[in-house]
């Protein structure tokens, strides 16, 4: 079983004004079941990096991201921050799959079994593939 969660790629900027004719540009790759929530949780996270709201910028595209090869098992680190009813905690977590969006969705079930945790209380900060070697945790290395 597996969440229907996809990878987006939201860019966005605040609205051009006489005072910034040019505004900075803003992307950010998010992980949502759908494009409406990524450029909702796109503005969650921009609201709290820089002083822009969705009142006063604008989205120039949000595009679906697609695994390349996604026929190979790969490992994936998982680098996130969560909310629990204790604090807030940092964390990086190990899995195996075939699909970025795979092993994400593997994180969002372990947390809300082993952790209670929320899908509105994960900020995931990155992702990355790495190889067998770098693998630290025995759920992964026992293949």
């Amino acid at each position: 079983f597996s969440m229907n969660i996809h990878e987006f790629q939201v860019v966005g900027r605040a609205k051009p004004t006489e005072a910034s004719p040019t505004p900075k540009i803003f992307r950010m790759r998010i992980f949502a079941p759908d494009a409406p929530r990524a450029t909702s949780r796109f503005w969650y996270f921009l609201g709290r990096v820089e002083r822009l709201k969705r009142a006063n910028g604008e989205i120039l595209s949000v595009n679906q991201v697609q695994e390349k090869r996604n026929d190979l098992v790969k490992n994936f680190v998982v680098w996130l921050t969560y909310q629990s009813r204790s604090g807030i905690h940092n964390c990086a977590k190990e899995y195996r799959d075939t699909t970025r969006c795979g092993a994400v969705s593997q994180m969002y079930m372990d947390f809300a079994s082993r952790h209670r945790v929320r899908f509105r209380c994960i900020h995931i900060r990155d992702v990355q593939q790495i190889s067998s070697a770098q693998c630290t945790r025995t759920a992964v290395t026992q293949f």
